[in-house]
């Protein structure tokens, strides 16, 4: 099965009701595309704008429930299309940096919030996330173990470790920051360490301290019956704001997955209890 994830690398509006109107035409173009996942970079609903004081903020903040949220929910459906849709979400005591994947008959089927927040930075006016989640996603020619991270989490070796440990084989990660050598160097890492794919989706040049660049690293280091590596680099869009398909060899990853020595085989959490303890 050949998966199909339309990257929607796109210059944010001014308002939510025109973030909703170029999401909508992105999805229609992106399922005109033959895509299976449309995917929204980082907190689409605001274009990744955290106001700095607590009042702004949540009244920026949406629920799961809002109209924009469920727009993208039902376009899903419309289209027959999974949309990974991204948002500020209202929250107690603070707001969170969540995704809701719908699935293509408009059924939520992953719902995350970003557990590694920037607290450095503007995200200090957010709450952190509790968990990673994985999900099946039947996407029409088959079922895919689907789970998230956003941005910052994929600093954090654990993240994608967890998602991988939980069945995950795509996780999507949603994006708001220059991608540069190290960041790229990270995500590669992590899919190669895992045997994960990673389909990361950016803000293009133009957006506030982003620069496109959005990914998909398959996570197919080699080919099992040859010496030889590969670079599991299968997509890099470039600066300017555009709809970008990548196609995943699922079949080409399972069987990868299924002989390859990374990942869980030869793991001996007995004796990682440091991470844990500090």
């Amino acid at each position: 099965m050949i998966l199909k994830i339309a990257l929607l690398q796109l210059l944010s509006g001014r308002s939510i009701e025109e973030q909703f109107v170029i999401g909508k035409k992105a999805c229609e173009q992106a399922k005109a595309m033959g895509a299976h996942i449309a995917l929204f970079p980082e907190m689409w609903s605001s274009g990744y704008s955290i106001p700095q004081d607590e009042k702004t903020v949540n009244e920026l903040s949406i629920s799961a429930k809002d109209g924009f949220v469920q727009g993208f929910c039902a376009l899903a459906a419309d289209f027959e299309m999974a949309i990974g849709i991204t948002f500020l979400e209202k929250h107690e005591p603070k707001p969170l940096n969540s995704i809701i994947l719908f699935d293509r008959r408009g059924h939520e089927v992953l719902h995350y919030s970003k557990v590694h927040i920037c607290a450095f930075g503007d995200e200090k006016m957010l709450s952190e996330g509790e968990d990673f989640y994985v999900a099946d996603l039947d996407v029409g020619e088959g079922v895919v173990k689907v789970g998230s991270m956003i941005c910052f989490d994929r600093e954090f070796p654990e993240s994608a470790r967890i998602l991988m440990l939980k069945g995950a084989e795509v996780v999507l990660a949603p994006n708001a920051c220059p991608m540069e050598i190290n960041r790229l160097c990270a995500l590669r890492t992590r899919a190669y360490e895992n045997k994960i794919a990673i389909a990361t989706c950016n803000y293009p040049a133009g957006h506030p301290d982003c620069n496109g660049h959005s990914t998909v690293f398959d996570g197919v280091a080699w080919f099992c019956d040859e010496l030889w590596v590969r670079d599991m680099c299968i997509f890099e869009a470039p600066e300017e704001e555009g709809i970008y398909i990548a196609e995943i060899d699922m079949d080409f990853l399972r069987d990868y997955r299924e002989h390859e020595v990374m990942g869980e085989k030869y793991r001996q959490p007995e004796k990682y209890g440091a991470i844990t303890e500090g």
